[in-house]
């Protein structure tokens, strides 16, 4: 078994990597292998056959549970740690019982502190937008903090008194309306969490060369959290990357000092010399302003609840989660765990009537991660000339005008058809 790994900095991929998977529940056994076939013929047809992936199930989920008695046991963390890159379906998080979230759980374990989403329309498949090729972002958002963290006591219990009897006696709080009935969650955001990630955001931005990064908070309400988070992610761009940025910080500066026509003048030289504008937006306002204005957005750096309702509304304006990749990377580390970003979907388990899209989509960027973009390439291309014909699943064919619907193994075989009849 070859594996991936970190040195210097540099991501080192053999030819034949050992990457392990979860197959997943619900919906998850059949997208699966449906991924894993198109991402071989992608592989086999972009290097000829001198580079192989060799895949390795590792168990999490109802899976898990029922062979192992345990939702995400102990070898599966210990593989994703030694191989670094894995790829996962959707998980089922065990209600009543057992840990909180599995996805959670693997994303604090292994420090996964970006789950980075790039959010893109596919000509041919039918949105709510009139114009969604306007839409290309890129969101990163933080992975391991705010109240993800899980830190909460439940309303009644012996553990939530001795919290309020604090929050009171020692803190003075005075505000908590209905103490008796009151449930209590903490929101830690650490200017540590907060600079890798914008560090990573910016790192992209610079590298595809993206016009701006926005940092989306909502920090006129939550002043020393979501507010820390914008005031730190200026302070790490305008102190690691001086020469490569311009911030909104640094505008209104020049504006008060010098005039806003000063102003004006800076921030156009910054844009016509290449430098990435970092820039920062109220939530409520940024979900507004996507609808309106998408195209004044590239790569976003939120934190994690935040994210999640971005990630989720961006993936709907270009024609739902089915499309919707997403990863979760630990850029220091190296460690990188690729997903579907929707449910099990039980109600059609078994059916044969699932979109492996997403997951599929995770995969590209897998192989994009890994350096293989020649394969990656051949996916999204076949993705592109089938989607503009009108051949999908029929979560996506039920919108579209001249739809073809097909089943998880027939739209599999066409994507792989067109992987073959590609010139590479």
């Amino acid at each position: 078994m070859q594996k991936i790994v970190k040195q210097n900095d540099t991501l080192i991929v053999p030819d034949n990597p050992t990457i392990p998977f979860i197959e997943g529940d619900g919906i998850g056994k059949e997208i699966t292998s449906s991924v894993k076939r198109i991402i071989d013929k992608a592989v086999e047809k972009a290097f000829g056959g001198e580079k192989k992936i060799e895949w390795m199930e590792v168990l999490a989920g109802e899976k898990a549970y029922n062979q192992a008695g345990s939702w995400l046991p102990q070898e599966t963390m210990d593989a994703f740690r030694e191989y670094l890159v894995g790829i996962k379906g959707p998980l089922t998080t065990p209600v009543g019982e057992g840990i909180r979230s599995l996805n959670v759980a693997l994303r604090q374990e292994l420090d996964l502190y970006v789950c980075l989403r790039p959010v893109r329309w596919f000509k041919g498949v039918t949105t709510p937008l009139l114009e969604p090729e306007k839409v290309n972002v890129t969101i990163f958002r933080e992975n391991t903090e705010d109240i993800y963290a899980g830190i909460e006591w439940a309303a009644g219990t012996p553990e939530l008194q001795k919290v309020l009897k604090f929050l009171k006696e020692e803190m003075g709080v005075a505000k908590i309306r209905f103490p008796e009935t009151t449930s209590i969650g903490v929101k830690p955001v650490s200017v540590e969490g907060t600079e890798r990630l914008v560090r990573a955001a910016i790192q992209y931005a610079v590298e595809h060369k993206l016009p701006s990064v926005t940092l989306v908070h909502k920090g006129n309400i939550m002043k020393f959290t979501e507010g820390g988070f914008k005031k730190w992610g200026y302070a790490l761009a305008e102190r690691e990357f001086p020469n490569e940025t311009f911030t909104e910080n640094k505008f209104n500066k020049i504006k008060t000092e010098k005039g806003l026509e000063a102003a004006v003048s800076a921030y156009n030289e910054a844009v016509e010399s290449g430098k990435v504008f970092i820039k920062d937006v109220i939530a409520d306002a940024f979900l507004q302003n996507t609808l309106l204005k998408p195209e004044e957005y590239s790569v976003i750096a939120t934190l994690n609840l935040n994210g999640d309702y971005i990630s989720d509304q961006l993936a709907a304006m270009v024609g739902g989660i089915g499309i919707a990749p997403g990863a979760n990377i630990n850029y220091n580390t190296g460690h990188a765990i690729f997903e579907a970003t929707h449910g099990t979907a039980p109600d059609i388990a078994g059916k044969n009537k699932a979109n492996p899209c997403s997951m599929l989509l995770s995969g590209v960027m897998m192989l994009e991660y890994m350096g293989w973009n020649k394969a990656g390439e051949l996916i999204t291309s076949a993705l592109e000339t089938l989607f503009e014909k009108g051949i999908a699943t029929s979560d996506l064919t039920r919108f579209m005008k001249n739809g073809q619907a097909k089943s998880t193994l027939e739209f599999s075989e066409e994507v792989i058809l067109q992987i073959e009849q590609s010139i590479s």
